[in-house]
């Protein structure tokens, strides 16, 4: 399932690109939101896939040198421990992964040659020499390794990078949070795992789906009260003259605050500080943390947010 921060995330691009439209159309914003959150875990598909398309051309490459007319010794005798990987093998069989791939005709098709370039490439990676040469062998290994294939070489990986930037503006920068997923994926299969290991869903629950939507459409309903607030606590500075991916953060980040009593304040601002760092420029995360603890003082003098639950959590008597 995708994050909270990455939804948070999706949020505030989307709400970047509905402020530069400015045609106030809240229905298409929505649908927008939804498509590039549908399309991350598109790409968490794909990284799925992708273990396998480079399986599939180590195992060519095994057969090409079988087919030699005058083969080495190594081409007769080729280490087969990752084209053997027990957890690839299960990940092949896995009816969930085989459903959604076939349903959504999702393929490696769209780039053919990045799987065979990344093989090139992980083939000197030292982590994978040290799986192939390691004497100690088995199912622990093998699940190892997937997992660091993933967390490691494809997190690392400037081709695989460009290759997701190239093909959908929306896996800009997700691939850091969509690789935990897919770790998270590989974690749940056990030795003894047949073709029913459920993939992760797009949201961890309802709750989840709820957040983002309701984020994202009150943010954009409570535009002007936000920029009051903003405005009311930034000395010497003129709404204009504020960044507006700066603006945007802190908006959210009230919005937040007030709509959802179950997350503590604290979280929230954590959050967007965060978030800030990212998208913002470097001198930004600190300017909107003043600003923000400055706001949520007002908010919380005149009672502008309620908190409840987990959300009182940190909050003063």
């Amino acid at each position: 399932m995708l994050s909270r921060r990455l939804l948070r995330i999706k949020a505030l691009i989307c709400l970047y690109a509905y402020n530069l439209r400015d045609d106030g159309d809240l229905a298409r914003a929505e649908n927008e939101l939804m498509f590039s959150i549908n399309k991350s875990y598109e790409l968490y598909i794909y990284l799925l896939l992708l273990i396998l398309e480079i399986a599939d051309v180590a195992l060519e490459k095994i057969n090409f040198g079988l087919r030699k007319k005058i083969p080495t010794y190594e081409d007769l005798n080729p280490n087969r421990r990752f084209v053997d990987n027990r957890l690839i093998a299960q990940l092949r069989s896995n009816n969930a992964l085989r459903k959604y791939q076939e349903t959504k005709k999702i393929s490696w098709n769209i780039n053919p040659d990045l799987p065979k370039i990344l093989y090139n490439q992980m083939v000197k990676w030292d982590t994978y020499i040290k799986y192939m040469t390691n004497e100690k062998g088995g199912y622990t290994e093998d699940k190892k390794f997937a997992i660091k294939l993933v967390t490691d070489f494809f997190t690392s990986s400037e081709e695989l990078l460009n290759a997701f930037e190239e093909q959908s503006i929306y896996w800009n920068d997700d691939i850091d949070y969509i690789s935990v997923m897919v770790e998270k994926t590989l974690k749940k299969f056990k030795m003894n795992s047949q073709a029913e290991v459920p993939l992760m869903p797009l949201f961890k629950n309802e709750e989840d789906e709820h957040f983002v939507k309701h984020l994202f459409r009150k943010a954009i309903l409570r535009t002007n009260e936000n920029i009051a607030l903003i405005e009311r606590n930034t000395t010497n500075w003129e709404i204009e003259r504020i960044a507006l991916m700066d603006r945007l953060v802190m908006q959210l980040a009230i919005t937040e605050i007030i709509e959802f009593e179950e997350i503590p304040v604290k979280v929230t601002l954590n959050e967007y500080i965060e978030i800030a760092k990212q998208y913002c420029t470097s001198k930004s995360s600190n300017f909107v943390n003043g600003i923000l603890d400055k706001i949520v003082k007002e908010m919380r003098e005149k009672g502008l947010f309620c908190k409840s639950g987990r959300g009182l959590l940190g909050e003063t008597e």
